[in-house]
């Protein structure tokens, strides 16, 4: 009887407990595991544009060719870098202003701050894309005349490019992952792939001008139906009320943000740009290559990130820095691990990675294994620079980007001429690893925190 019984109910309770299990693990409604679940979805949505992204990028290259996709990627790391700052930092204070006010029940400024926010960070990104544009006429004599159009193009974008920004903060702040991140990541790539793809079926040039014209039409169109349904679901959420603004306030509060993002985006986009003042704009789509494999790497801090930043201010405002220092404790094991598993996944499948992008892209295959030694080392602390810089402590994060990028812009301009592709990878691997022991001492001296990977939470 015992073995039939063993026989009989082993593999159907083994089912049955493994069912159970994940159904108590998705039922459960702690902060860190719905931190857990949200950061799985974006984590979810970024693999997705990850993998649209690198079918775009080969779709691209293949149609393009190496010389016209470099191009594009030189325009559009512009659009990248500078619209990504182009909100001035309050994507991200929307991450502390929003649980903020809610926590202190200051509805008229919440119902302001999520109105004048958007409006704000389009009217400082408009400013910016013009002067933008002024700044290509300036030195357009000192530029390749093939770039100089793309460049007035890439411009034309970064207005609607700090709506994104700033939708997108409002969305992670109510935890909506796929408000935030869909519109930009999945469906503008899905649909710059569409229209590119019809380019080429019916013959159209499919070169760098082309790639910029349908850049432009699909960020702007996504960023109007994001905001459509964000303020649909914002009415449920927040009901009608006085509003108050409070500009300077933001403000105060963003620009540090904005100070510390700028240099961290500086960080990651000068080797790309160093190499194209350096190399070929073939050279600098081989590296691209390389680079966006290992950029995978990446979104899962992101996510985490993401999913979390908000839940700092929370516990700060609240009071409780036991449970702080519990939970960033925990987020950096869910960085380190994960990425580690995508690392070394994106390794061992690197050639044949490489090679889908064209002939001579493998050649980027060495330099994936040093930009991999700067990814882990960001992982090892998890999101530290979130954590200083909701809890206050900017000039700390200020100075330590500022280094990271002094290093990197002088390793690029010594590095580049000499090696190459390998130089630029070298750069930004060896910031990363100083930044990484900048933020782990910074956060252990100033909070009481211990945030490497092995180790108390709290420091000795």
């Amino acid at each position: 009887m015992a073995f039939g019984s063993d026989a009989a109910t082993s593999p159907a309770q083994s089912i049955a407990r493994a069912v159970a299990r994940v159904r108590a693990m998705l039922a459960e409604r702690t902060d860190s595991r719905l931190a857990q679940l949200v950061a799985g979805k974006v984590f979810l949505v970024r693999v997705a544009n990850a993998m649209l992204a690198l079918l775009s990028q080969v779709l691209l290259a293949r149609w393009m060719g190496s010389f016209e996709f470099g191009i594009f990627i030189y325009a559009w790391t512009w659009v990248l870098m500078i619209g990504a700052l182009s909100d001035m930092g309050l994507s991200s204070a929307a991450r502390r202003f929003i649980p903020e006010y809610t926590e202190l029940k200051a509805l008229d400024k919440l119902r302001g701050f999520l109105s004048g926010s958007r409006w704000l960070a389009f009217a400082i990104a408009t400013a910016i894309g013009a002067i933008g544009a002024l700044g290509v006429t300036v030195i357009e004599p000192w530029l390749d005349n093939f770039v100089v159009m793309p460049l007035y193009l890439a411009c034309l974008m970064i207005p609607i490019y700090g709506l994104v920004q700033v939708q997108a903060g409002i969305a992670q702040s109510y935890d909506w992952p796929n408000l935030a991140f869909l519109p930009f990541y999945i469906i503008r790539t899905s649909a710059m792939i569409v229209l590119m793809g019809i380019a080429w079926l019916i013959g159209a040039p499919t070169d760098a001008m082309t790639a910029m014209y349908i850049s432009i039409i699909t960020i702007y169109g996504v960023t109007i139906g994001q905001l459509y349904v964000l303020d649909r679901r914002l009415k449920k959420k927040v009901q009608a009320g006085p509003k108050t603004y409070e500009p300077k306030i933001w403000l105060a509060t963003s620009l540090p943000i904005f100070a510390v993002e700028g240099l961290y985006i500086l960080l990651t986009y000068v080797d790309i740009l160093a190499l194209e003042h350096f190399r070929s704009p073939d050279e600098v789509a081989v590296y691209y290559a390389a680079a966006r494999l290992l950029a995978i790497v990446a979104f899962v801090y992101f996510a985490i990130a993401g999913a979390t930043t908000h839940k700092f201010t929370q516990y700060h405002v609240s009071g409780d820095k036991e449970r702080l220092a519990s939970f960033f404790a925990e987020t950096i094991k869910w960085t380190f691990w994960p990425s580690l598993a995508v690392c070394a996944a994106i390794l061992i499948c690197g050639k044949p990675l490489l090679r889908l992008f064209g002939p001579g892209f493998d050649a980027a295959y060495d330099v994936m294994f040093i930009l991999a030694v700067g990814m882990m080392a960001r992982a090892a602390v998890g999101p530290a620079e979130r954590l200083l810089l909701m809890l206050g402590d900017r000039k700390q994060c200020m100075a330590i980007y500022g280094l990271a990028f002094v290093i990197n812009l002088a390793l690029c301009i010594v590095l580049i001429p000499r090696l190459g592709i390998e130089g630029a990878a070298a750069s930004i691997s060896t910031a990363l690893v100083v930044e990484s022991i900048w933020l782990f001492y910074a956060a252990r001296r100033r909070l009481g925190m211990h945030v490497f990977l092995i180790g108390d939470k709290k420091s000795n």
